[in-house]
């Protein structure tokens, strides 16, 4: 099978000849260790990117991202890539959704989270309802470009992470006591996200990721409130996505159980993303409960397991996860990744002792930094 036929089995529930596997967010150092030479990921914050490419040239600076993004793939046999847009220089909007958090948007400290948030909702009305630069999708262009020439087909997963809570307790408050600013919030980043998702389409983009996190050990809302203000918002970007002709991804870290019938199919999901172990969510039920319906994509933990266990731990933790997978009736349905981005606390050791315990597994040879 090709990579993309792997992918296509993973999404229509049908066995695959293994199973798909990428890495949702592989930062430096291990990054570099995978590769063997330095690699400046924007991921990992655009400024150190940003001044790379007015050293050597935004273009020149892209393209040395985009091969050492397909070096790392070919190297550990991923089956696709997820990538988010570039930074580009001097650009007023960047495709960032928790910029409205941060100092770029920030507002005025006093007064009560209302008048906060509704402040917010005017900046980012303002500001942040045009399209992205056309130059911030470039990196798909050179990708495509960039396989052509290697012979690579790897789909690409791309974000539009828009109605996450992340650490917002202005919105969190503001969804009790002022709802309807908190309904604008979230119509806001609707009407961003499926700019977004026009984007994509027009980029031939397979996957798009939707959502954005509100758990932790513990739901950050309430589930009423995910299923009032939240649920309807994804189902509308799920709905694009289908009628651009991808598969929807919705992703959170955290505990879900408590809305995870809304979470999923409440939202018309295709795929599930950021299984988070640690927060008890476990592929084997999810898989009885929801096989044949939802793909999975992870779920190795990256916060405990990758970063403070032994090599040897981490091998029979990749080996459970893709057992685990093979329950629930169907074939298919799981893509193997962490759970979430793969940080400096991670040791090479114990990332290399999951990508070659999944390789073992598949009868494939093993790799070495």
């Amino acid at each position: 099978m090709t990579s993309r036929e792997r992918v296509r089995a993973a999404f229509s529930h049908s066995a695959p000849d293994r199973t798909p596997i990428f890495e949702y967010v592989l930062l430096p150092p291990v990054a570099e260790a995978v590769l063997g030479r330095p690699f400046v990921e924007y991921l990992a914050g655009m400024e150190p990117w940003l001044e790379l490419a007015e050293q050597v040239g935004f273009e020149t600076a892209l393209r040395g991202y985009v091969h050492a993004r397909l070096d790392i793939a070919q190297k550990l046999g991923h089956d696709l890539l997820c990538v988010s847009p570039n930074p580009v220089p001097g650009a007023a909007y960047l495709y960032d959704p928790l910029s409205e958090l941060g100092a770029q948007f920030a507002v005025e400290q006093g007064g009560d989270p209302v008048e906060r948030l509704q402040a917010r909702n005017r900046r980012v009305a303002e500001t942040m309802m045009g399209p992205v630069p056309v130059d911030s999708f470039l990196v798909y262009d050179l990708l495509r470009e960039e396989m052509g020439r290697r012979g690579m087909d790897l789909p690409i997963l791309a974000p539009a992470y828009f109605h996450g809570i992340w650490t917002d307790s202005d919105l969190m408050q503001v969804m009790l006591i002022e709802p309807g600013v908190a309904r604008e919030h979230f119509r806001l980043a609707t009407r961003r996200a499926l700019t977004l998702i026009e984007d994509y389409r027009r980029r031939g983009i397979e996957l798009i990721g939707i959502g954005g996190d509100f758990a932790g050990t513990r739901l950050l809302i309430s589930p009423r409130s995910y299923r009032e203000f939240i649920v309807p918002e994804v189902l509308a970007c799920a709905r694009a996505v289908k009628e651009a002709g991808a598969w929807s991804v919705n992703a959170s870290d955290g505990d879900l159980w408590p809305v995870i019938e809304d979470f999923l199919v409440g939202c018309g999901v295709d795929a599930y993303l950021e299984i988070d172990m640690g927060a008890g969510m476990d592929l084997r039920r999810l898989r009885e409960r929801f096989g044949g319906r939802i793909t999975f994509i992870g779920n190795m933990d990256c916060g405990r397991i990758l970063s403070f266990c032994t090599p040897d731990e981490v091998a029979d933790v990749t080996l459970g996860i893709l057992d685990a997978a093979g329950t629930g009736g169907t074939p298919g349905g799981h893509i193997f990744t962490a759970s979430n981005a793969i940080t400096a606390s991670v040791p090479v050791e114990n990332y290399f002792a999951m990508v070659n315990a999944y390789r073992d597994r598949f009868c494939l040879p093993p790799v070495t930094p």
